[in-house]
């Protein structure tokens, strides 16, 4: 907390001792809404080069849902970083994909993170998954005026309902709109050659791995045509981010495990390239 935040005495400002909302992002907007990200207006007609992640899929499987994302981002024609993160732990039973803007996208992952975690907090229980779902969505609506600008963030948020015992993916559009899908979706530029891979690949009662062997798939279908998109890159050893969400709790599967699976696609496309 820096000095000017602080009263003469050294104390934080009485806002911070009065009972409220248990949004923080409602908490940041009363009292500083200069640092929530939508709050940065740019100067007129400006959109400044930024790199932009791509693609994002998830599928639900028995028990649970996976989510994975490439590491490719872009700015223009451009390879702006090899081995940027997409995919993050919400709380302990979901996690949320970016597309779009990456710098933002971040920034309001995180500032979701925290909504959840001080959600937790003040209420003393867990928000339910379509509640973080509609969460997500508000503060996406707030960054409309930048998107607006061109600068977007569209996220794929995945979790695991534990009221339900299953796992639901919702998907969302610049304007905050919050869309429950059946079964399986994806977001970026490459999602178009994604969806139809996981129509393919995807069925009911798919077991854990099985389930994230056809998200790599639906990946690598993704940058077989979409050159925004990265697939496994075996020279670099560069593998997509996965992460499940179960009855036990999120879980980023480690380097090896997803290596293991990468390399399995990778060799079966050796022998038949269309998959």
């Amino acid at each position: 907390m820096t000095a000017d935040r602080l009263d003469p005495a050294g104390r934080l400002p009485r806002a911070f001792h009065v009972p409220g909302s248990s949004s923080f992002a409602d908490f940041l907007h009363a009292h500083d809404p200069g640092l929530l990200p939508g709050n940065r207006p740019l100067p007129p007609g400006m959109v400044p080069e930024a790199p932009h992640g791509t693609t994002i899929v998830a599928a639900e499987f028995a028990g649970g849902v996976v989510m994975a994302g490439d590491r490719r981002a872009t700015m223009g024609s451009m390879i702006a970083n090899r081995e940027i993160e997409k995919v993050f732990g919400a709380d302990e039973y979901s996690c949320v994909g970016i597309a779009g803007s990456a710098g933002l996208a971040v920034e309001l992952v995180r500032l979701f993170q925290v909504e959840l975690e001080h959600y937790e907090k003040i209420e003393g229980t867990l928000l339910s998954l379509e509640g973080k779902a509609n969460r997500l969505g508000t503060m996406l609506r707030g960054n409309l005026g930048l998107a607006m600008q061109g600068l977007v963030v569209v996220p794929l948020f995945a979790g695991y309902d534990v009221d339900d015992g299953v796992g639901r993916i919702y998907s969302y559009d610049a304007t905050g709109g919050c869309y429950a899908e059946r079964h399986h979706h994806s977001v970026g530029s490459g999602s178009l050659f994604a969806r139809g891979s996981l129509k393919k690949l995807w069925r009911p009662g798919l077991t854990p791995d099985a389930a994230v062997r056809v998200v790599i798939e639906a990946l690598y279908d993704a940058a077989d045509d979409d050159t925004a998109t990265g697939g496994p890159d075996l020279t670099r050893r560069i593998y997509p981010v996965v992460m499940t969400a179960t009855a036990e709790g999120t879980h980023r599967l480690t380097d090896a495990e997803t290596a293991a699976i990468a390399e399995s696609v990778v060799a079966g496309r050796m022998e038949n390239p269309g998959g």
